[in-house]
């Protein structure tokens, strides 16, 4: 790893740190940059933005998603409830900040934020199709696709207002949907 990923993870870490104390608009990015003992200039070479940091810790759910090995043996259903669920897991610790973060991004004159965010799940989609090995092509990749991405959004919904240590409600969601979708969802 090199030292410029080491700062930048630093750098994400104290941001989490500050959120979860005070909020995700509790903090500013001059404190930040005050408490990894950096100046302004210098933390804009790792972070450019408040977003960035959001990006940079959805980022790290997906790496979270990716080192998952799935048991191919394992229905496609079972597979992406499993990739899924180790996405989520990744960010339960920072669910309030999550929910903070995406009403920020949804704010009315914030196109630019929407815009950026449905590369972001399109890219996360196309992790959890990966990492749950499905090999579909042509219509029916398509299909599932579109059945994927919806529910992963109705998924992350539940995720940010579920109160339960377990996810219990976020996980009997997503299996329900899981179970719904399996005719766009076949090996």
């Amino acid at each position: 790893m090199t030292h410029q990923s080491t700062e930048r993870d630093a750098i994400l870490d104290t941001a989490l740190h500050l959120a979860l104390h005070r909020g995700w608009h509790g903090f500013s990015l001059r404190e930040l940059a005050e408490a990894r003992e950096l100046s302004l200039a210098a933390l804009s070479q790792h972070f450019r933005s408040r977003d960035d940091l959001a990006e940079a810790l959805f980022d790290r759910a997906d790496q979270a998603l990716l080192s998952l090995l799935p048991d191919e043996q394992l229905p496609l259903n079972e597979r992406l409830f499993s990739a899924m669920m180790t996405w989520f897991d990744y960010l339960s610790p920072y669910r309030n900040i999550v929910k903070e973060i995406l009403g920020y991004k949804l704010e009315p004159g914030h196109f630019h934020l929407q815009a950026h965010g449905l590369t972001r799940i399109s890219r996360t989609v196309q992790w959890l199709l990966e990492s749950a090995h499905w090999q579909a092509a042509g219509w029916r990749r398509s299909a599932g696709e579109v059945a994927l991405t919806g529910i992963y959004l109705t998924t992350m919904m539940s995720f940010v207002n579920d109160t339960g240590d377990e996810l219990n409600t976020t996980q009997t969601l997503l299996h329900g949907l899981l179970s719904r979708s399996s005719r766009l969802l076949q090996d």
